[in-house]
């Protein structure tokens, strides 16, 4: 198996593909004020196995396009959409996140949870601005700098693994140059990052290695992963996801 496999092997048997709680989806909508009784079409983009899109269609009367690139994801996803009985409204979608099917101003929402990295924020909100309604809402997750300074080591690290990332006033003025209106920010709290993302994955490495005959490739990727985990143990203080919410201007 190659890297990405590798990856997704380790990964498609979580609930979570990244931070993020029920409890911060839920907020998101209500900070949002999203209206649970108004017919909505919404696009969750990067879905992973469904973790946001599954609290979507239980909360909102909505009719819900589930976008992942990978295949192995949606297949969970779909299986896990029938086990709660939402099947009916979650449509999932094998897609690039750069390269989306989607008509112009077709959405009243846009979801993104934890996944807007893999294009980049400013690409991921200039690209998507098209396929919201006017006064359609943005609602994405975002690695996030916590203070204006921090040790040379997690900005290293970071900087490294994501350039873009930045503190949450200069990912305000990426929305408001690219036509949106912020109506909402928090910040996820640590047991989005520890229990419902960090933990599990250490409770699945050795069942993950044993699927992968011990091999060299699989150990280079637990211990990349528990040298993430120890970066965030270590300077938790300085980053987070932030939760954005925002309204396309109308023009």
């Amino acid at each position: 198996m190659n890297e990405l496999e590798l990856l997704v092997d380790l990964h498609k048997h979580a609930d979570r593909q990244g931070p993020g709680s029920d409890v911060e989806t839920e907020k998101a909508i209500r900070v949002a004020g999203i209206d649970q009784n108004k017919p909505l079409k919404i696009a969750d983009i990067g879905c992973g196995t469904g973790a946001s899109a599954l609290v979507l269609a239980r909360l909102l009367n909505a009719k819900i396009t589930a976008v992942d690139f990978l295949q192995d994801f949606i297949n969970v996803l779909g299986v896990r959409a029938q086990s709660e009985g939402v099947a009916e409204k979650i449509s999932p979608l094998c897609a690039s996140m750069d390269t989306l099917p989607f008509e112009n101003e077709e959405f009243d929402v846009i979801w993104s949870e934890g996944a807007i990295y893999n294009i980049g924020f400013e690409k991921g909100v200039a690209d998507w601005r098209r396929y919201l309604k006017p006064g359609g809402l943005l609602v994405a997750s975002e690695i996030t700098w916590l203070t204006e300074s921090r040790p040379a080591q997690i900005q290293e690290h970071w900087c490294s693994e994501y350039p873009e990332i930045d503190t949450a006033s200069a990912k305000f003025k990426v929305l408001e140059n690219n036509g949106y209106t912020p109506i909402g920010y928090f910040v996820f709290p640590e047991y989005c990052w520890l229990e419902n993302y960090y933990e599990p994955i250490l409770n699945r490495l050795d069942s993950f290695l044993g699927r992968q005959g011990n091999s060299q490739a699989a150990r280079d990727i637990i211990e990349a992963e528990k040298r993430e985990i120890e970066l965030y143990r270590a300077y938790k203080a300085y980053f987070s996801y932030g939760m954005y919410i925002a309204k396309k201007t109308e023009t």
